[in-house]
């Protein structure tokens, strides 16, 4: 009796794996008769029929024929998924690809009488299918217009995940008659205005998306699935490629906007400021068509062009806080980035770092890359390693989609499936759109210099519009006369909206306030400033609550010290200290009900073990804040340790206070020498915003600063830079030298309604100098004063006056002290932009037996305040008199490496400081 007879007789009496042979088979027939000729080569009979029947081979060497086209199929499968985006055809020109012989069944030694058999597909969705049909889908699924990288994902359930979604339906979505005519819509809108502004404007710079419009309905398609998934806000970050057409076509821009910014009628308006029309951002709220609203926000941007990426994050994650939304699902980023830039920027890998870490999360970006093969007139073999410009982005554990731009159909697929995989798992996902820049880098550039054979291929290609029409006029989605009318239609809306834009009847849209209403920047001099003092009762009974912790917290012995200390300072038996202060400023605020945020490297214990804002238990690593336990009802503080990076945390933190301007959120440098490494975005965003964009924000960047012959790196945080930024009262730079003057400016910065960057130079060595100490009638009757007088002295005494400003106050008081002086005064100046020249004015009255004041600093002569002082004041202060410098000679360095030189130079430099001279010399 044969095994097919005893299967068909009582199919448990046949052996597992022949039951599942034999059910396949039926399967692949489709419920009609049987064949079971394809099971012929396999046909086992255990008795009567013998070896003859398996053409003379034996039982075992059967089985194992069996397991190895099993087995090879299997490793074909394999490659496919990890492999087959080396195939697919992504470059619109048609450039041709490498074969990869790992997708060739022969590479397995499968022929084709083996494809033309069943086996099993457990790793393909169950069951069995014929092997060719397998190999079909995979090449379907992996190597059309999409190619995936997903491979190196560790978690076997979001691999799974992606499998089902995209192997299920071979990668590709049915759009049905509206979709498809919503996506020509769409991308008529985006060819034709291109083709407007082109003529219209003839050699004007607009950095076309030709060549990439699918872009278009990618992102139209991108807000209408967030919206299915519960987003409310969407923040955009892009550069300038396509950027006008994106806030035309996207944000709903008002072309009129657009043109009136072509025709730059109004040139009064931008002395000083203003910027170039594809770097403005702008804001919009749409109802999608699930009938949910969505707010849209592209992020102003400067040509850094990948350093919004942060800013957009930070902006992100506000918007999420301010709404409690910890799943992080009502707030999302789309970031677009350029081909050459993705790979070529290292704030890009930073920013890919954010992703997954606690204080950053958001919950997923999408990132769309408009590949245009090109950078400027730079050639990928020239400007990156890899052989995808996403190849940073195999860092995370996230998929990335690679998808011919001139293929709409599998560009709806691959974002809607970015989409839900971002709403599924709440991770970032990319997609690589691959498409070509029809023109040179700016419209009056000549690619071919460069590209001549790129070029050549450009000229003869129709648009994607074209193309997608032909496509869906044989589907006979709509007519050619249709077709038509949306694009007469198109031309109308543009001629209409230029001739307003040229007309008197412009109007410009009105500014849209929203949480920023009642805040202010402009003038220092046009705001008064606000009380910052809390009643001493209460300074004292948030001390307490700062010092004390549960009675099950094993606390570091070290600590326990510490705690003890601000108790003693609560009880006003030790004056306060910096850092007890800076808690004592970030309590009170969150008690008032504002929040806290501050993140930087080591910033929870802080660089010099002096905040200790997250506690660590000892035996069981549970950590305790004891900020966050002030009393029932405050706001939050949030003391985030952040990754080793300057430029993408600043960013983020930057972003952050965009959307937060009620809070106060402060960034801090491990040492201020390494803010350097986050100039773009001080110089482009923090310093400029205000000018460009009319955009305001309150960050606070803390900023360890002073000479201790730590060596050149850990020694300035250059003053001198943001003081040449300063201009127009766009930023407040201080530096203090008294944990209260710390505690009333952090205030300030919150209760005064005037919101601008604060630069703190923070101090080092003063976090625990005795000198350096306030009591709780500082904080609890005092205020901010940007210039602290000397009234130690009497007037009529004063022959010389030092100005100084920072931790050398204290090296001269113990000089005076030492020398016992009493005809110096020593003036700080706390603050130094805005400059107080009211304040010092007022500060030097009564020293009219002085003539010379000095300015006193650390720093090397070209570094430090000094020259700003003197571009200030020239060479006579507010008062009449005469003024010159104490300075460390100019260098090309900050800081000397060796302590003993060193201290060296501080006693020459407080030598010159009191030393005998002529006055006027």
């Amino acid at each position: 009796e044969s095994m097919h007879a005893k299967y068909l007789r009582d199919a448990n009496a046949v052996p597992s794996d022949w039951r599942h042979y034999f059910s396949a088979v039926e399967d692949v027939s489709g419920g009609g008769p049987h064949d079971y000729s394809v099971a012929e080569p396999y046909k086992k009979d255990e008795t009567s029929r013998g070896v003859e029947d398996r053409g003379g081979a034996t039982l075992g060497e059967y089985e194992f024929r069996i397991a190895s086209l099993q087995d090879r199929i299997d490793q074909l499968v394999r490659a496919y998924r990890v492999r087959g985006h080396m195939i697919a055809r992504l470059d619109p020109l048609g450039s041709p690809r490498e074969p990869q012989p790992e997708l060739d069944p022969g590479h397995y030694g499968l022929t084709d009488a083996d494809l033309a058999r069943p086996v099993s597909a457990r790793t393909v969705g169950g069951g069995v299918r014929i092997a060719r049909n397998i190999v079909e889908c995979m090449r379907n699924t992996y190597c059309r217009a999409i190619g995936v990288q997903f491979m190196h994902i560790d978690d076997l359930s979001i691999r799974h995940w992606l499998q089902d979604r995209m192997e299920s339906s071979q990668n590709h979505i049915h759009l049905d008659v509206d979709e498809q005519v919503r996506v020509l819509t769409l991308l008529t809108r985006a060819v034709i205005f291109e083709e407007f502004v082109r003529k219209k404007y003839v050699g004007a710079k607009s950095f076309s998306l030709e060549g990439c419009e699918s872009l278009i309905p990618l992102l139209d398609i991108a807000i209408e699935k967030a919206a299915e998934h519960g987003v409310d806000e969407i923040v955009m970050g892009m550069a300038h490629r396509g950027r006008l057409n994106v806030l035309v076509n996207v944000l709903n821009k008002r072309m009129q906007d657009v043109f009136r910014e072509f025709e730059d009628v109004d040139p009064e308006r931008y002395f000083g400021g203003g910027d170039i029309k594809y770097h403005l951002g702008h804001s919009s709220d749409r109802i999608t068509s699930c009938g949910r609203p969505v707010h849209l926000s592209l992020c102003f941007n400067p040509s850094h062009l990948e350093f919004v990426n942060p800013v957009a994050l930070g902006r992100v994650r506000a918007k999420q806080d301010r709404w409690n939304d910890a799943e992080r699902r009502r707030a999302t980023a789309i970031l677009i980035h350029g081909d050459a830039s993705f790979p070529g920027e290292g704030i890009v890998q930073e920013s890919l770092n954010l992703s997954e870490i606690k204080a950053y999360r958001t919950g997923g970006t999408i990132h769309v890359i408009v590949n245009n093969q090109l950078g400027f007139t730079t050639s990928p073999k020239e400007g990156r390693s890899s052989l995808y410009a996403t190849g940073v982005a195999k860092m995370l554990q996230i998929p990335i989609f690679h998808v011919n731009g001139e293929d709409p159909g599998a560009v709806a697929q691959t974002i809607t499936l970015a989409m839900d995989f971002r709403s599924q798992f709440r991770r970032d996902a990319v997609i690589d759109m691959y498409g070509y820049r029809r023109w040179g880098h700016n419209e009056g550039d000549e690619p071919a210099f460069t590209q001549p054979l790129m070029y050549q291929a450009i000229e003869k290609r129709q648009s994607v519009r074209d193309s997608y029409l032909e496509n869906v006029l044989k589907l006979g989605g709509m007519t050619a006369d249709q077709a038509s009318s949306i694009e007469t239609r198109c031309r109308e809306d543009l001629e209409r909206e230029l001739s307003v834009a040229r007309s008197e009847e412009y109007a410009p849209r009105p500014t849209a306030r929203g949480i920023w209403e009642g805040y202010r920047g402009g003038p220092d001099s046009e705001v008064p400033d606000s009380d910052t003092t809390v009643p001493s009762s209460r300074l004292i009974a948030i001390l307490e609550a700062l010092s004390t912790i549960p009675a099950s917290f094993n606390l570091h012995p070290r600590l326990k010290k510490l705690l003890e200390r601000r108790a003693e300072m609560a009880k006003g038996e030790r004056p306060l200290d910096w850092s007890t202060a800076e808690a004592l400023a970030f309590a009170t605020l969150a008690a008032e009900g504002f929040p806290v945020r501050l993140s930087g490297q080591d910033t929870a214990r802080g660089t010099f073990s002096q905040r200790h804002a997250v506690l660590h238990d000892v035996e069981d690593g549970s950590t305790y804040e004891p900020l966050m336990h002030i009393e029932e009802g405050q706001a939050p503080v949030r003391v985030y340790n952040s990754p080793l990076s300057e430029a993408a945390v600043l960013g983020f933190e930057y972003g952050y206070s965009l959307d937060t301007p009620e809070g106060l959120v402060l960034w801090e440098a491990q040492f201020g020498d390494f803010v350097n490494a986050a100039q773009v975005v001080i110089d482009q965003f923090i310093a400029s915003a205000e000018s460009k964009w009319q955009r305001l924000s309150g960050i606070v960047l803390l900023l360890p600063h002073g000479l201790e012959g730590q060596g050149p790196e850990h020694a300035s945080a250059r003053l001198e830079r943001f003081l040449v930024l300063a201009a127009k009262d766009n930023m407040q730079i201080v530096n203090l030298t008294t944990p209260s003057q710390y505690f009333h400016v952090l205030r300030r910065q919150v209760l005064r309604r005037w919101r601008k960057p604060l630069i703190v130079m923070a101090p080092k060595r003063l976090l625990r100098l005795p000198a350096a100490a306030s009591n709780l009638d500082d904080l609890a009757d005092g205020a901010f004063r940007r210039v602290i007088g000397d009234a130690s002295l009497p007037g009529s005494a004063v022959r010389r006056v030092l100005l100084c400003s920072g931790k050398i106050y204290y090296d001269l008081v113990e000089r005076r002290e030492k020398l016992e002086s009493t005809d110096i005064a020593i003036i700080r100046v706390e603050q130094l932009y805005p400059f107080p020249a009211n304040e010092l004015k007022e500060s030097l009255k009564g020293f009219d037996n002085a003539a010379t004041a000095y300015w006193v600093q650390e720093e090397p002569e070209n570094m430090g305040a000094w020259r700003y002082l003197r571009m200030k004041s020239g060479d006579r202060l507010p008062g009449g008199l005469r003024l010159r410098d104490v300075c460390r000679p100019e260098s090309a360095s900050p800081g000397t490496g060796s302590l003993a030189c060193h201290r060296l130079e501080q006693e020459h430099l407080l030598d010159r400081a009191f030393a005998d001279r002529r006055e006027g010399a």
